[in-house]
């Protein structure tokens, strides 16, 4: 047994009204398929262009391993130089990822090859995120922990996107402090028996390939596969509601401090806890 999915709207391309009045205001998800077309970005961007402007950067990689108590926040697993990472990933599947990386900002070259769409929303321009996989590569399904507005660029390949609005995280078996659910739970083949709430969820899913922007309103989970190789950008904006904004600021100057905290004191104790606090 899966989800029952609901499609994710689709459309060439939308004005700034279209935009805020039916996705943004709302709180809508939508792929908009041709947004880039006119970006250096939409034929440049592939792995022959990013190892010639990049390669010799040192990347963050992380894996599908679940969280253990020694791991920082955000903390990758390994890193290489982004060369040998691509050959990597082209040489076959492999679980390593590049995840919420600013090479852009180690890359001035990459700076000109993309803009800031005119969708009326004012971008974080400091931050524009690379998300690179192989074959089958997975992001664990999470939110964001600034309850951006994200808008989701791919480049290369192909990649499935399942994500579930935030009224639905009752049901998502939440890890508490924290910004990701059970990491036991397979988004592809949901074991419904043991995690009955996931039964009454309504996620969307839909298939990114190169050049589709995706984007997905304040707080919204999401999960992420590879289909094939690709890599991804995000650009993003701050959340428009006022409770958002002010949950933002808890998650990044509260809750994650005294996740951190509590993990350096009870050690996998703490770990184990909130996995059972999740499942009640």
């Amino acid at each position: 047994m899966s989800f029952e999915f609901q499609e994710i709207p689709r459309v060439e391309r939308l004005s700034v009204k279209q935009f805020k009045q039916e996705y943004l205001a709302k709180q809508k998800p939508v792929v908009i398929e041709k947004l880039t077309e006119d970006w250096p970005a939409y034929s440049l961007w592939n792995f022959e262009y990013i190892r010639e402007k990049a390669g010799d950067k040192v990347v963050p990689l992380y894996d599908n391993e679940p969280v253990k108590a020694e791991d920082g926040f955000n903390e990758p697993r390994t890193k290489m130089p982004m060369r040998d990472y691509l050959d990597l990933l082209q040489s076959g599947p492999t679980d390593l990822r590049i995840f919420l990386y600013n090479l852009i900002r180690e890359t001035p070259d990459l700076q000109q090859d993309y803009a800031y769409p005119d969708l009326g929303v004012k971008f974080l321009k400091g931050f524009p995120m690379l998300f690179l996989g192989g074959e089958n590569a997975r992001v664990f399904m999470h939110y964001d922990i600034d309850l951006a507005n994200i808008f989701h660029f791919h480049f290369v390949g192909e990649k499935d996107c399942i994500i579930v609005p935030p009224e639905q995280s009752e049901n998502m078996y939440k890890i508490p402090l924290s910004v990701i659910c059970r990491e036991d739970i397979d988004f592809d083949a949901p074991d419904f028996k043991r995690f009955p709430k996931l039964q009454q969820l309504k996620p969307y899913k839909t298939r990114l390939s190169h050049g589709e922007m995706l984007y997905m309103p304040e707080g919204y989970w999401h999960y992420m596969k590879y289909v094939t190789p690709g890599f991804s950008m995000s650009l993003r904006s701050l959340p428009t509601h006022k409770l958002h904004l002010a949950q933002a600021l808890y998650n990044l100057f509260i809750m994650r401090h005294a996740d951190g905290m509590l993990r350096k004191m009870l050690g996998q104790k703490w770990i184990d806890y909130k996995n059972k606090c999740a499942m009640q």
